[in-house]
């Protein structure tokens, strides 16, 4: 539905085409190209790539991603609060879409998916985010549910299932939420490995929730087991829904995909600035995770923001991401965990991949 008139606003250049970014456009050459929006509680994300063949997994088509793109928009900020985005944040994302909405132009991209996740699940004005989005940006925004989130997340990292493995536990905190999903790997001589998804289960809770929760911006530390101790009931009550006679401790391990994640390995490989090629596929034990995040939450803002890989930025959204992760894995108490720095965005790159290979599911109609 279209957004409220808003005077003295700038008319968009993409609103001069017939076509919103959202729906497929006419391939350039005949090759795809793919973008993938994530609009989060805390940020906004873009991918943009182009399908490649694969010899190692049997000449699949698979993405390789050529731009990328990430704004802390903190959409969800007051969220807990107010059951409402507010108007600043709103204006953040909606600058964060307009570039995203550059980057499509430039790569002249055919295919694009641009989901919304639990901040605009829960939010009571998260029409007007979808309104502006389309009406300012040309993008169209869909609000995914928490079983289509956990199922695109899982397409994204289900290939860093250890191969010694029967299969992994994979998990996604979030800012407003975090996904759990039980996948099961399949190997049939001959046939190309499978992932089949046993069971799945979605927290209504994430980091930036819980910052706000537990005392906003510069979260104290003294904080931390108030915070741990309901994330521990929460869990241990979700894990009758997890297949918890199939999940074996030995079997399988976990698959973990999130800033938080990804700033503990970086903290374990000693990172002075963030480094996606050595993260992404890093396996941590337990212990190490243990041993680096007891000193995480033994430390008030300041004493976060020092370390390095952290920064003001996460220092207070790493407080409430280490409790998730010890509530995961104190329920699901595995040895070993393998880290992603990929997820709900590439699963939706993965799913474009097939869509523009289906000329029934894409459309064909150029653009101005």
């Amino acid at each position: 539905m279209p957004g409220p008139a808003r005077s003295g606003s700038k008319r968009h250049p993409y609103r001069r085409r017939r076509n919103r970014y959202g729906r497929g456009r006419a391939q350039v050459n005949g090759t795809p190209v793919l973008g993938a929006i994530d609009v989060g509680t805390n940020a906004c994300r873009l991918l943009i790539a182009v399908p490649e063949h694969d010899a190692s997994r049997g000449q699949m088509l698979v993405p390789r991603v050529i731009d990328s793109f990430t704004a802390n928009v903190r959409l969800g900020e007051s969220l807990e609060r107010t059951g409402t985005i507010t108007g600043a944040a709103l204006d953040r994302t909606i600058a964060a879409l307009k570039e995203c909405a550059k980057r499509l132009k430039k790569r002249r991209v055919t295919h694009v998916k641009a989901n919304a996740t639990e901040a605009c699940r829960k939010a009571k004005n998260a029409q007007d985010l979808v309104a502006r989005a389309e009406e300012e940006a040309g993008i169209r925004l869909s609000i995914v549910t928490p079983e289509e989130e956990a199922r695109l997340a899982a397409a994204g990292c289900v290939q860093l299932i250890g191969a010694e493995f029967d299969g992994a536990l994979i998990f996604d905190i979030g800012g407003g939420s975090t996904e759990l999903i039980l996948v099961k790997r399949t190997a049939i001589n001959g046939s190309p490995i499978r992932h089949d998804i046993l069971a799945w289960s979605s927290a209504p809770v994430g980091v930036v929730k819980l910052a706000e929760r537990h005392g906003g911006r510069e979260l104290r530390a003294s904080s931390y087991p108030a915070m741990n101790a309901e994330l521990l009931e929460m869990f241990s009550a979700m894990k009758s829904e997890l297949e918890p006679d199939v999940f074996d401790a030995k079997r399988f391990h976990l698959l973990g995909t999130s800033g938080t994640l990804t700033t503990l390995a970086g903290i374990k490989l000693g990172l002075k600035r963030y480094e996606r090629s050595r993260i992404d596929g890093q396996w941590l034990n337990r212990d190490d995770i243990v041993k680096i995040s007891d000193t995480i939450v033994s430390q008030d803002f300041r004493g976060r923001a020092a370390i390095p890989c952290i920064g003001t930025d996460r220092a207070d959204l790493i407080l409430p991401g280490c409790a998730i992760l010890r509530a995961i894995m104190d329920n699901w108490p595995c040895g070993t965990l393998r880290v992603a720095d990929r997820g709900l965005r590439e699963g939706m790159l993965i799913a474009l991949v097939r869509e523009s290979q289906s000329p029934a599911r894409a459309s064909v109609r150029a653009a101005n």
